[in-house]
């Protein structure tokens, strides 16, 4: 069975470094990241993640943007992404039934448990995890 690549973008490293540390710890998924949407782009197109986590607010090229241009490129539009963002309250994720633009959303601050259950619940969705 392949491992899980998780592809962890955020402008903030310790935020990164954070994810990586706790979904490495909690599954047996492989995690890599980016700090930049241009970053992010090439290491989609070079590591082909099963899943991408996905800051919205960032310098340069926002998260919406990179979801776009995934979207658009035949060898990442069918990489599922979760957005990130501190840009609405929990309050709001809870609204909005946990989706934005029928893309899954968690609100800063996350709890690293629930980014791994909506990793998994997806993954399963897809038929990638049992």
């Amino acid at each position: 069975m392949k491992q899980i690549k998780v592809l962890v973008v955020d402008d903030e490293v310790t935020i990164c470094q954070t994810m990586k540390l706790y979904i490495e710890r909690a599954t047996k998924f492989a995690v890599i990241t980016a700090t930049s949407g241009k970053e992010a782009l090439r290491l989609a197109r070079s590591q082909k993640p099963d899943i991408i986590l996905l800051d919205i607010m960032m310098p340069g090229m926002s998260g919406s943007e990179v979801a776009e241009e995934l979207r658009e490129n035949p060898l990442t539009s069918n990489i599922p992404i979760i957005f990130i963002t501190a840009a609405i309250s929990k309050d709001e994720e809870v609204r909005k039934g946990g989706y934005i633009q029928e893309v899954p959303i968690i609100a800063k601050p996350v709890k690293a448990e629930e980014v791994v259950r909506r990793i998994e619940e997806i993954l399963r969705q897809r038929g990638l995890m049992v």
